[in-house]
């Protein structure tokens, strides 16, 4: 039997054909060059990088379909620190031993860091993106939800070009625009960039001195504070109140010495005042560590307590300090993004103010788990896995069904 469409009902929406697409494009590009220009960006340094650019259908594809990330962190860590990237570190620490000292003594963050830095962020260069920038950030900026994030950076690359003199087709980046050795955008760049061997250029692609200098400065920028650490590995106590381990949560060593909590090994915290979190990076059942002011400066290198956390492992292990005591719970598998949805749909069913269900664990999601688990005499340490989210959906289902 015929399936008419019903009536009332909103009629598909057309996919444009590529072609329409690539014309849309072709006057975007012609458009915004209004924008640029009111900018400052001159004529001819517009048509130079723009010239050549296609829509890039890669980009798109990227852009609105990105791969899941639904890897644990311990399969993460795996790889950020993992045997073959301290070898390649450690020798890197040997081989730019001149440039890492003139860095370290001005900027005050320790060469293990930036190392640290350059492996995660292109593998010691060897990463760093062959994508043309300004198609690339045009793509982002013509159309999908990177908008807003793109147009800017667009015509910061602009400006860098202008400013620098450099050629558009040697400004390579990721396909999102990131760029060079320590994977800068084009307005942190612009902002904080360096040049740091002093021959009058800045080259973050070829220069390692500029790029180790220009990230350095980043985060003197940031507030690192010279010679205090970024934090250690620490053991809880039985009975420890899980709801206090969170980023945001801040106490005195002392304060947290007198929780309970000790060294991995058992021993007492060193006596410090300084200020301080716990962070639980695979919730109650995997390491824990104190982490102080200077952690949270590298989150402003990228937003990700992952990222941080790989950065200031890497950078222990460069040193020679031991791997992380603590096992992993290896056993656990993360939620898929439809199960993160399901979760945070759960939770507005049993009215916690979260916010939309989008499938991003934030700080009111967590507050939420946590605030649940300890109604329910759990560990309340706002992780989410696949025991919880089976919990919390059917105690959502039985109150959906009383109503």
């Amino acid at each position: 039997m015929s399936q008419g469409r019903a009536y009332g009902a909103t009629p598909p929406v057309p996919t444009p054909s590529p072609k329409a697409e690539d014309e849309a494009f072709a006057g975007f590009i012609k458009d915004f060059k209004v924008t640029a220009t009111a900018a400052g960006i001159r004529p001819d340094i517009y048509d130079a990088a723009t010239t050549a650019i296609v829509r890039n259908q890669r980009i798109c594809d990227l852009n609105l379909n990105q791969p899941e990330f639904a890897k644990p962190i311990w399969d993460y860590l795996d790889t950020a620190v993992s045997a073959q990237r301290i070898a390649d570190g450690q020798v890197v620490l040997t081989a730019d031993h001149d440039v890492l000292d003139k860095v370290e003594q001005k900027y005050g963050v320790p060469r293990e860091i930036l190392v640290s830095i350059w492996g995660n962020e292109s593998n010691y260069g060897r990463s760093m993106g062959a994508y043309n920038m300004f198609e690339a950030l045009a793509t982002l900026a013509y159309a999908g939800p990177r908008i807003d994030y793109a147009r800017p950076q667009l015509i910061a690359a602009f400006k860098m070009m202008q400013r620098e003199n450099y050629a558009a087709a040697a400004m390579t980046s990721s396909w999102a625009g990131a760029f060079g050795q320590t994977q800068f955008v084009p307005t942190t760049f612009l902002n904080q960039a360096v040049d740091g061997d002093g021959d009058g250029k800045i080259d973050l692609w070829l220069d390692v001195s500029d790029a180790l200098a220009s990230t350095a400065n980043v985060l003197s920028d940031s507030g690192w504070v010279s010679g205090r650490p970024w934090g250690y590995e620490v053991k809880l106590p039985a009975g420890f109140a899980y709801e206090q381990a969170d980023l945001n949560a801040v106490k005195t060593v002392a304060a947290w010495n007198s929780l309970g909590i000790t060294t991995v090994a058992g021993a007492t915290l060193p006596a410090s005042g300084d200020p301080a979190s716990i962070y639980l990076p695979a919730g109650a059942r995997g390491p824990a560590f104190l982490v102080f002011p200077n952690f949270k400066v590298i989150l402003a290198y990228n937003n990700a307590a992952s990222y941080a956390l790989a950065v200031c492992l890497l950078a222990d292990q460069l040193k020679g300090a031991p791997a992380v005591a603590a096992p992993w719970p290896r056993d656990l598998s993360p939620l898929s993004r439809d199960e993160r949805v399901a979760l945070q749909d759960s939770l507005l069913r049993l009215g916690f103010d979260i916010g939309q269900a989008d499938g991003l664990i934030g700080s009111r999601t967590r507050a939420a788990l946590r605030t649940w688990q300890k109604t329910h005499a759990l560990a309340a340490d706002g992780f989410a896995t696949q025991e919880l989210l089976t919990r919390i959906a059917m105690e959502a289902k039985t109150k959906m069904a009383g109503n």
